[in-house]
C-alpha cells in the first residue's frame, strides 16, 4: 500500500500551502514517511516542483453541472450559467470541443507517471444542491457517463487504471451497487473504485460522530458484495455534516435561482469537510479493503492546518 496525500498545481497549494518551495514539499513528505502525491494539474506542469517521481494518481478534472450541455438542454444551461458566452467558457464550443479538452487531461497521466487516474460520477445543478432535489437521478447520469468515457479512455495507457469516485450527489454514490457494476460493467478499458469516505459519509445526514461514521463506511462496502474488491483506493477523511445539511435543506427547501459561486463553493466545504480521522477504528476500513492507494485527502488552511491534519489521521492509523 502507497500512503499518499491530495494536492494540486493551483497557486492556493504551491504558494498558500507550499510558500513556492519544492524543498517544503520533499521534506513534508519525508517526515511524514509519505510515498508521494495524488495530483491534480490546474494549470502548465512545473515537473521540477511536482516531480514524477512523486506523482503516484492523477486525479482528473471535474465539472459539478454537465449533463444539460452534454444533452444540449439550453432552457437549462440559461438557468444555470445565464449566457452562452459563460457557457462556452465553461464546456467549449460543443460536446466535442469539451472532450477534446478532457482528452489533454487524460493524456496528462502518462506524462506525469500516474499509475492511475481518479473520476467524479456525479451530477448538479448550483440551484439543487441545498435542497437536494435533482433534475436527474443515478442512473441518468452513470447512463450519460458511458456515452463518452471510452473514448476518452482511448487517451490513456493500457496500464493505468480508471478509477471511479463516489460522491453524494446523484451519479455514483455507492448506495446502489447495480449501478456501480453497470459503470465498471460498461467501462472498456481497466478500471475500479476510489472510495471517499468522506462523500460517503455526506449520503447520510443521521450520522452524530466518528465511530458511527466508520460503522456505516463498513456497512455499505458490505453490501457491495464482490464490488468492494474493486475498491482500489480510498480517499481517507471524515465528514460530520448531517445536521449542517438538514438545516439548509430546510433553508432552502426548492431549487434556487441565482446561487453565486463563492456561496456554492462556501456550501459544498461546509458540507464535504474532509476532517482527519482520530480514532483508532478507522483502521477496520484500511484492514478491510486494503487498497493499493491509501490518500490522506484534506482542504487544509495553511500549511500548520496541513500537518496537524496529517498527523492526527496518521497516528490513528498506527502509522507512526
Amino acid at each position: 500500500m502507497l500512503q499518499l496525500v491530495n494536492l494540486s498545481n493551483d497557486p492556493t497549494d504551491t504558494e498558500g500551502l507550499l510558500g513556492g518551495s519544492q524543498e517544503r514539499l520533499q521534506n513534508f513528505l519525508q517526515a511524514h514517511h509519505l510515498d508521494g502525491i495524488e495530483f491534480m494539474c490546474c494549470g502548465p506542469w512545473d515537473r521540477s516542483f511536482h516531480t514524477p517521481e512523486m506523482i503516484h494518481g492523477l486525479h482528473l478534472w471535474f465539472w459539478p453541472s454537465w449533463l444539460d450541455f452534454w444533452r444540449g438542454n439550453e432552457e437549462a444551461l440559461m438557468e444555470e450559467y445565464g449566457s452562452l458566452s459563460t457557457v462556452e467558457a465553461v464546456f467549449g464550443t460543443s460536446p466535442e470541443a469539451w472532450l477534446n479538452s478532457w482528452q489533454r487531461n487524460f493524456q496528462q497521466a502518462a506524462e506525469c507517471g500516474a499509475e492511475y487516474v481518479v473520476f467524479h460520477v456525479a451530477q448538479a445543478r448550483s440551484s439543487e444542491v441545498r435542497c437536494r432535489q435533482f433534475a436527474y437521478n443515478s442512473a441518468q447520469v452513470i447512463e450519460a457517463v458511458l456515452e463518452f468515457i471510452n473514448n476518452l479512455t482511448l487517451c490513456l495507457p493500457e496500464d493505468i487504471p480508471l478509477l471511479y469516485e463516489n460522491l453524494w450527489w446523484p451519479g455514483m454514490t455507492l448506495l446502489e451497487p447495480e449501478l456501480a457494476r453497470e459503470l465498471l460493467m460498461g467501462t472498456n478499458h481497466a478500471c475500479g473504485l476510489m472510495l471517499d469516505t468522506g462523500h460517503l459519509m455526506n449520503t447520510n445526514v443521521h450520522l452524530q460522530n466518528e465511530q458511527q461514521g466508520i460503522d456505516y463506511i463498513l456497512q455499505v462496502v458490505a453490501k457491495l458484495g464482490d464490488l468492494s474488491d474493486k475498491i482500489y483506493g480510498i480517499h481517507l477523511h471524515q465528514s460530520l455534516s448531517g445536521r449542517f445539511t438538514e438545516e439548509q435543506r430546510q433553508r432552502h427547501p426548492v431549487p434556487e435561482d441565482n446561487i453565486s459561486s463563492g456561496e456554492l463553493m462556501n456550501y459544498v466545504l461546509d458540507v464535504d469537510r474532509h476532517q482527519p480521522f482520530g480514532t483508532g477504528a478507522v483502521k477496520k476500513i484500511v484492514a478491510e479493503i486494503k487498497p493499493q492507494w491509501l490518500v490522506h485527502e484534506f482542504v487544509p488552511k495553511n500549511f500548520a492546518d496541513w500537518q496537524a491534519k496529517l498527523t492526527k489521521q496518521q497516528r490513528a492509523l498506527s502509522f507512526y
